[in-house]
């Protein structure tokens, strides 16, 4: 059982309501990534990526100074450790740790982690990734692939400001050691969590809590990014019960549903809600789009439809998100 491994992704809460989620693996592909522009490099690196057994229904614990909680993975591997602190947690990023135990209750896998506690104050930022971020013509699904495959996490485009709009706003109305937290939500799958860590790292975009959809095998691997649009509402109302006093501000694209998932979100949620940003990357859409940011504009919430980063800059000053 040497080969198992415990897999934490950045978690996320406050005192009363604490959030980390991981896979536990019976083995996992080494996926060293060399940076290559090979395509058959490439895809040998994002096949392994898929290349996972998962640890059904074992037993995992997690230890937050002191404090343990125990909880059982599910069927694909997936843990999620919900729970409310002994003592106020400050505002900034924690350590946590997490076991992994056998039949025989034996440790057989454990890893370091980190959960981020914003100041009640912050602004909080909920971003999708593909299309609002990066370039990936998440619509086309050939398109899609040729990206993911043609390409690397440090080769893949970036919108032109992406980067700066982010910066800017994570440093806003704080100071430097506690930006204000970003939230990425994506289609994509936890398989490609390393991969768009990367990309994020290398692209200096603000660290955060990335919120991604279902584990795959590898047979699935053409299929990647294909479903999730209920999924991603449930993630987003997620972050939002989890912070039920913060001001939040949505990122996303009108390529899928991003337009739709955000107006029933503010729907739901008027009082969450700050502003609602979407990337105009499908100007046939433009009309629908335009119709939905109206409605939620009945909410008293602003939005913006741009093309280039520069206009949503341009806006986040106007309306006193950016100092």
């Amino acid at each position: 059982m040497n080969n198992a491994s415990v897999k934490i992704y950045h978690g996320y809460g406050h005192t009363h309501n604490l959030v980390v989620y991981g896979h536990v693996y019976k083995f996992k592909a080494k996926t060293a990534q060399n940076f290559s522009n090979n395509l058959f490099v490439n895809i040998l690196y994002l096949f392994k990526l898929f290349v996972v057994k998962p640890f059904p229904f074992t037993k995992v614990k997690l230890n937050f100074y002191g404090q343990i909680i125990e909880q059982k993975t599910e069927f694909d591997g997936f843990f999620k450790f919900e729970w409310k602190a002994e003592n106020e947690v400050e505002a900034g990023w924690h350590s946590v740790k997490v076991y992994a135990f056998n039949e025989k209750d034996e440790v057989v896998a454990e890893a370091n982690g980190k959960i981020y506690v914003p100041h009640i104050t912050q602004y909080a930022f909920i971003s999708d990734i593909d299309d609002t971020i990066m370039v990936s013509h998440s619509a086309k699904i050939y398109k899609r692939l040729r990206q993911l495959f043609i390409k690397n996490p440090r080769t893949r485009k970036t919108f032109a400001g992406v980067q700066k709009h982010y910066q800017l706003l994570a440093n806003a109305h704080t100071n430097a050691t506690q930006p204000n937290p970003f939230f990425y939500v994506s289609s994509s799958e936890w398989n490609l969590y390393d991969y768009l860590v990367e990309h994020f790292r290398f692209n200096k975009l603000p660290e955060g809590a990335f919120l991604l959809n279902q584990l795959k095998r590898w047979k699935n691997l053409f299929k990647t990014g294909k479903t999730g649009h209920e999924g991603k509402l449930l993630r987003v109302m997620r972050i939002i019960d989890a912070f039920p006093k913060q001001k939040f501000v949505f990122f996303g694209d009108n390529s899928q549903m991003d337009p739709e998932i955000y107006q029933k979100i503010t729907e739901k949620y008027p009082k969450n809600v700050v502003a609602v940003y979407i990337r105009n990357v499908r100007p046939s859409k433009q009309l629908d789009t335009e119709y939905l940011l109206k409605k939620i504009e009945l909410q008293h919430i602003k939005t913006c439809l741009f093309s280039q980063s520069e206009e949503a800059i341009t806006h986040s000053k106007k309306i006193g998100l950016i100092d």
